[in-house]
């Protein structure tokens, strides 16, 4: 079985079919518009650019991501469909030059978390916005809140570790407090900031095997992994294992997860500097 883009969903777990159910919900958030240009945060390998350029079909889609892979197979992607609105360029939102004030939307499912600079990265995305433009973006609540991240962590032993990251990890949860997240908006002139909860779950793969190997290239657990000597790493992946059979039913393995659906807006009339 294949999505709408030919990507393998059953056999092997991919990123967007993780996030199917997600997916559908910021669509409707997004609430697209056939002229709109859109401009696409962390685009990965552009599913979510792809479905902004079907409906804006007379305006445009633009996807941006730090991948060079990701965005070589988002090309790919947007040729073998035939859409002639999209475009992907390989670049950091948080210094790329966008056009000033040309899109009326920008979007981003879980790729604004990662900023260094997210006060900076966003009144660039600001910038490029057209006054009175929407953001519209999925991150993920607290880590307490999502299932998945408590599987892998209690699986590989971190359950009285402290949670904080080694220095440069990315760090998924990084935008799940609200009153952070609106005092980086507001700083970056952002206006009308509004949060939504989203109660989704995340779907690992058809069998163990396949989230296993799924869950193994997260960051995360690959630097939970790290910490560990090698056989205690092999106990660890065996808990793993145990942990993801555990949740095995007829539809795959499926995890609870929490997120936010944040809204914010440029003021309708207003010069960034």
């Amino acid at each position: 079985m294949t999505d709408a883009d030919g990507q393998q969903r059953l056999g092997r777990t991919t990123y967007d079919a993780e996030l199917q159910r997600h997916n559908e919900v910021l669509r409707r958030a997004c609430d697209i518009q056939i002229e709109d240009h859109v401009l696409d945060i962390g685009c990965g390998t552009g599913q979510t650019t792809r479905q902004a350029a079907r409906t804006a079909r007379v305006g445009s889609a633009l996807g941006v991501d730090v991948s060079a892979q990701a965005i070589e197979r988002a090309r790919q992607l947007a040729i073998a469909a035939g859409l002639r609105n999209v475009a992907f360029e390989r670049s950091d939102a948080q210094v790329y030059r966008f056009p000033q004030e040309h899109f009326d939307l920008a979007i981003s499912r879980f790729g604004t978390m990662f900023f260094h600079d997210p006060r900076a990265a966003f009144a660039n995305i600001g910038r490029a916005l057209r006054p009175g433009g929407r953001l519209v973006m999925m991150v993920w609540q607290a880590r307490d809140r999502n299932e998945w991240d408590a599987v892998i962590h209690q699986s590989l032993g971190a359950i009285e570790e402290p949670r904080a990251l080694p220095a440069g990890t990315p760090d998924p949860f990084s935008l799940a407090d609200p009153s952070v997240v609106t005092e980086i908006l507001e700083a970056a002139q952002f206006i009308d900031v509004a949060f939504t909860d989203v109660r989704e779950p995340v779907y690992y793969g058809p069998d163990v095997v396949a989230a296993l190997d799924w869950v193994r290239g997260f960051t995360c657990t690959s630097e939970l992994l790290k910490r560990l000597d090698s056989a205690d790493a092999m106990r660890a992946v065996g808990r793993l294992r145990a942990a993801l059979a555990a949740d095995l039913s007829d539809d795959g393995i499926w995890f609870n997860s929490r997120a936010w659906i944040v809204t914010a807006r440029r003021p309708p009339s207003q010069s960034y500097r």
